[in-house]
């Protein structure tokens, strides 16, 4: 049976170029060249976006394909079918003979069909003095065994592309919750820092988003909240390293203390009285609570240090200086000055010290320089937190009875 021949439609259909190329196309088909139809049908479903037709056109040729006798198709077992219009439309589920004859131009402009005409326009094959098909009008499938291998690659680029744009929506998906979990961290913990400005920065970079993104829409907006939560990571992580310099609950606990632990009044004047005493550090019991300066007297004359607290407050001693190293690292004083003012004052007076000089931050130009001075005027017996103390309670109205 020929199946290459050039053939124009009946009727007014006019003929295009784009069906002159399908038949010629349907020519070539590679003598024995045969595929599943149903398998190429599956094909033909992932690849119908790329090949621009609709489902309905789907359904049209799955009827098609159903009046092909074989399940394989290929050149000796008949590319040509001729079911009617009655017919298509129980087989596509009732559909209207109008929008039969639509998907059927469709399909044809497509490059998936091929008409083959009658002298009147109808469908029908006549049969030889054996009984086999020897010429056949309807319409011919050859175009979609040309195109099988042609089919199968855009349909299997489809696939991969679906499978990388599912993959580019996990991750943004888990990138995203990776940010706002960091965020909702850092605001719970009162890490200081613009979080909230981090917030609004992922709610635009996601708003950014069309409402059906491609896969570069989605590689672009994850690239730039991989960057934020970047950022986000390295600053809490910068933030945390005051769990390194306040050590296990032993050291936190040291303090320094004056020689004469027996005297009356233990807040200013044994601090003063070491003129020419190395600072001895101490260890005392978890909880002993540092007795040069009540925090209830500290957090009054430095109330500002309490918003770098756990919620907001501070409670207790751990808790307030964990909220100096905090601080400490807002200020831009170095690790090293921190360290080396707990090695000399004791964890809890340098935390007093990085409260003072939060409070007092308008008259400092330099935090870690100040600190560093301190340090080293309290090695030398010459500096006691107690006058800094006093003067800041005096500055808010709080007398030397009312302090004590």
């Amino acid at each position: 049976m020929q199946v290459g021949n050039v053939t124009t439609p009946f009727g007014r259909r006019a003929m295009t170029l784009g069906m002159l190329a399908t038949q010629v196309t349907s020519a070539t088909i590679a003598p024995g060249k045969s595929i599943d139809k149903w398998k190429l049908y599956r094909a033909l479903c992932e690849a119908r976006v790329r090949l621009g037709i609709s489902d309905r056109a789907l359904s049209l040729l799955n009827a098609l394909l159903s009046f092909s006798p074989k399940s394989e198709l290929s050149e000796e077992n008949g590319l040509v079918v001729f079911p009617s219009n009655n017919q298509l439309s129980l087989r596509a589920n009732g559909m209207a003979e109008a929008t039969i004859r639509r998907h059927l131009a469709v399909l044809v402009q497509a490059g998936l069909l091929v008409r083959r005409d009658s002298a009147n326009g109808k469908r029908y094959a006549r049969r030889d003095e054996h009984g086999d098909l020897d010429e056949a009008f309807g319409f011919s499938l050859a175009p979609l065994l040309a195109r099988a291998e042609e089919i199968e690659q855009i349909a299997a680029d489809v696939v991969a592309e679906r499978l990388h744009l599912q993959r580019l929506r996990e991750r943004l998906t888990i990138c995203r919750r990776d940010v706002a979990k960091l965020i909702n961290t850092a605001l719970e913990e009162g890490a200081p820092g613009d979080w909230l400005d981090a917030q609004a920065e992922l709610r635009l970079l996601v708003g950014a988003l069309p409402r059906v993104p491609i896969a570069q829409d989605l590689d672009n907006v994850l690239k730039s909240v991989e960057e934020l939560r970047d950022r986000l990571v390295n600053r809490l992580q910068t933030l945390s390293s005051y769990k390194n310099i306040i050590g296990s609950p032993d050291q936190s606990e040291r303090h320094i203390q004056n020689s004469n632990t027996e005297s009356p009044n233990e807040s200013e004047p044994a601090f003063e009285k070491r003129q020419e005493q190395k600072p001895k550090v101490v260890q005392l019991d978890p909880g002993t609570q540092l007795k040069a300066f009540p925090l209830s007297m500290v957090l009054r004359a430095c109330p500002e240090i309490s918003a770098y607290g756990p919620g907001g407050a501070i409670s207790s001693w751990r808790e307030m200086m964990a909220a100096a190293v905090l601080v400490r690292s807002m200020l831009g004083v170095s690790p090293s000055a921190y360290e080396h003012a707990c090695e000399v004052m004791g964890p809890e007076s340098a935390a007093v010290a990085v409260a003072c000089i939060l409070e007092r931050g308008g008259e400092i130009n330099s935090a870690g320089g100040y600190l560093r001075d301190l340090t080293r005027r309290a090695e030398r017996g010459e500096f006691s937190l107690g006058p800094m103390l006093m003067a800041l309670l005096r500055a808010r109205g709080v007398s030397d009875r009312q302090a004590s």
